[in-house]
C-alpha cells in the first residue's frame, strides 16, 4: 500500500485533500516506479492542497511538484533498481501524480540522476526552487555577467528561490542585495549571503520609467511593479532574469531601460527544460551551494503535517524551504 496525499473533486468546483492509503494499482502509467523518500512543499503545492487555486487539472491526483527517491522497477534500460533519482517539473503534481506519496510512477524521460554530493533530503531542500534559482544564475552567466560587473539584486529573497539564489551568488563572489517584505529577517538573509537588505516597499509601487542606475544584474521572483522598478534601476547593459509572479503577472514598465541603457530581460522557465539543462543545473547546485547554510533555511515535516504547513505557507508564515519526509513503511 502507498501512503499519499490525494486531491479529489468535491462538488462542481470544489476539491478536497486527504491522507489516504492506495493500492499500487492506482499508480498512473510510466516506465519507472520510484520509492519516494523525500518531497517538498512549494507554494503551488499549498494552493493545490488547500484548493485556493485551480492548480490541479486531473482528478484524482497526488500533489507534489518535486520528488527524490530510489528506482524500484524500470522498463527503461537507462535506469536500474537502486538508482538514486529525482523529478521536478513536467507537470507532476498538476497533470500527473506527484511526490507526496511513498511511491511514484513516472516517465523515464522525466528523471534526473541525483548528484552524489546531495542526499535525497538536501536535494529536496533545493527542489524546484533551487533548480529555478540556478537556472537564473546560468541565465546571467550566459549574458556575460560576472562579479566584477557590480551588485546583483534578488527580489523575494525570503522565499525558496530567493534564498537559494543568495547562497549561490554569494558562493560565486557576487555582492548581493536582498529585497524582502520581511525586513525583520535581515540577520537570516545576511547569513545566506546578502550584503544589503532592501525593503520590498521601495519597489512594490509604480515608479519612474528610468531610475538611478544601481544594479548590474537581478533575479526577480515577484513580477509586476517590482520587476518594472528593477529594470528601471539597472546599470547600462544590465541583465534581469525573471522567473516569478508573486506580485502579479502584469509588467507596468516602459521601454526606457531597454533602449536607453541596453537592459536585457531574460525569462526563465523551469517546468519543461531539457534534460541537459537540468543535469547542468543540478550539478552546479551540488558543487556551489554551502550545504550547512542550506540546512539553516530548511524545515523537515512528516506527511500528515502537510495540511497545516500548506496554510502557513499561504499565510506568509514560512521562510526558506519545507522538506517532506515520506514514511519508510508505506
Amino acid at each position: 500500500m502507498i501512503d499519499a496525499i490525494l486531491i479529489e473533486k468535491d462538488g462542481e468546483r470544489g476539491t478536497k485533500a486527504g491522507l489516504v492509503q492506495l493500492d499500487d494499482a492506482r499508480l498512473p502509467t510510466g516506465e519507472v516506479t520510484v520509492r519516494v523518500s523525500h518531497s517538498t512543499l512549494n507554494y503551488k503545492d499549498a494552493l493545490a492542497i488547500t484548493g485556493k487555486s485551480p492548480i490541479v487539472r486531473s482528478f484524482p491526483l497526488v500533489p507534489g511538484i518535486d520528488l527524490a527517491g530510489t528506482v524500484e522497477t524500470s522498463s527503461d534500460p537507462r535506469y536500474l533498481p537502486g538508482d538514486d533519482v529525482l523529478v521536478n517539473g513536467f507537470g507532476i503534481g498538476e497533470l500527473h501524480w506527484g511526490g507526496l506519496a511513498t511511491r511514484a510512477r513516472v516517465k523515464a524521460d522525466w528523471l534526473t540522476r541525483r548528484p552524489a554530493a546531495l542526499t535525497a533530503a538536501r536535494a529536496m531542500a533545493l527542489g524546484t526552487a533551487g533548480y529555478t534559482a540556478m537556472l537564473c544564475v546560468l541565465a546571467l552567466e550566459r549574458q556575460g555577467i560576472t562579479p566584477k560587473h557590480g551588485e546583483v539584486i534578488v527580489t523575494g529573497a525570503s522565499g525558496g528561490v530567493g534564498g537559494v539564489a543568495l547562497l549561490v551568488l554569494h558562493h560565486l563572489g557576487y555582492t548581493v542585495t536582498a529585497s524582502t517584505g520581511r525586513t525583520h529577517e535581515a540577520a537570516y538573509l545576511r547569513a545566506l549571503g546578502a550584503a544589503a537588505i532592501l525593503d520590498r516597499a521601495e519597489l512594490a509601487s509604480a515608479g519612474k520609467p528610468l531610475q538611478k542606475a544601481r544594479w548590474a544584474a537581478a533575479i526577480d521572483t515577484v513580477g509586476s511593479h517590482t520587476l518594472a522598478n528593477v529594470c528601471a534601476g539597472m546599470k547600462d547593459d544590465g541583465v534581469v532574469a525573471a522567473c516569478g509572479l508573486a506580485q502579479g503577472m502584469d509588467l507596468p514598465a516602459s521601454v526606457a531601460p531597454f533602449i536607453l541603457r541596453g537592459v536585457i530581460l531574460v525569462g526563465v522557465h523551469s517546468v519543461y527544460r531539457s534534460l541537459a539543462d537540468r543535469d547542468l543545473a543540478w550539478q552546479r547546485l551540488a558543487s556551489e551551494v554551502e550545504l550547512a547554510k542550506l540546512d539553516t533555511m530548511t524545515r523537515t515535516i512528516a506527511l500528515p503535517e502537510v495540511f497545516d504547513a500548506s496554510r502557513d505557507l499561504l499565510d506568509g508564515k514560512v521562510r526558506g524551504r519545507i522538506v517532506v519526509e515520506l514514511p519508510r513503511g508505506g
